[in-house]
């Protein structure tokens, strides 16, 4: 809990229950999370709406980005220390969904290619998703 209270306190947002627990959740799990399966997790104590305001709260100070899937459905992952900071996310790394288990990590060790815009294009931000078996599947 120190851990969470300290990653609160750094991005001035107040220390409130359903913030603590789902940046708990968080740090507990090293892949990407849905609002689904945090709301799983917390059981009924917190409403959808709630939950969804503390992930846009997240969001907008840094804390968690939005990882792309090719579901449609949201999942999310804490930024890397410094990687990330109000309004403006390092999400621009490859993220790898696991095909078996259906989880998603960030690879941010994994370079990627300079691409070149076509003349006229303006790229706003790019979704690099990678596709196969996780090292914790293969083992099994």
């Amino acid at each position: 809990m120190v851990i969470a209270e300290n990653l609160l306190v750094k991005h001035s947002l107040r220390k409130t229950k359903i913030r603590l627990v789902i940046l708990e959740l968080f740090l507990s799990h090293n892949h990407a999370l849905s609002h689904s399966e945090i709301e799983e997790s917390i059981g009924q104590d917190y409403d959808r709406v709630t939950i969804y305001r503390t992930f846009k709260t997240f969001e907008d100070q840094g804390l968690i980005h939005k990882v792309p899937a090719d579901s449609g459905l949201a999942k999310y992952a804490l930024c890397q220390d410094q990687a990330c900071a109000d309004h403006k996310h390092y999400d621009n790394h490859v993220h790898f969904t696991c095909t078996q288990c259906g989880n998603t990590y960030c690879l941010d060790q994994v370079p990627i290619p300079l691409i070149q815009k076509p003349q006229g294009f303006t790229f706003e931000s790019f979704s690099f998703l990678a596709q196969g078996i996780c090292k914790f599947c293969v083992k099994v």
